[in-house]
């Protein structure tokens, strides 16, 4: 697998994971389980989530990053390969059972409208 292929961390230590190395591949589904307290919520969202978020702001001109909150950066060595992310979580879905992804990201108009004839 090609690097540009992967995302790459490296001395993950955020809330309870100790010093984690690992590649994810990128274009792929990716499950994190295991059991409660096990570090899946900070890794996904309070690390790869964070970091993705922090550097889309860091992106941005500096009159729009006035309007934003600091974002500290997550506790790891490094992480290569990250594209600016958004994260779905499950507290904050809607109780429609007819909601999709694209509907709770709000992104399914803009889709629509994307591939409309």
């Amino acid at each position: 697998m090609l690097m540009t292929d992967q995302i790459i961390i490296k001395g993950a230590r955020q809330h309870n994971l100790k010093n984690i190395d690992l590649a994810l591949p990128k274009n792929k589904l990716i499950v994190f389980t295991g059991v409660s307290g096990s570090g899946k919520s900070s890794l996904a969202f309070d690390t790869i989530y964070a970091e993705g978020q922090r550097r889309y702001v860091e992106s941005l001109s500096s009159y729009a990053r006035q309007f934003l909150g600091v974002m500290d950066k997550p506790d790891v060595d490094s992480i290569e390969g990250l594209s600016p992310s958004i994260s779905i979580d499950q507290k904050s879905t809607s109780h429609n059972p007819r909601s999709t992804v694209g509907t709770v990201t709000e992104i399914y108009d803009y889709l629509r409208l994307l591939f409309a004839r």
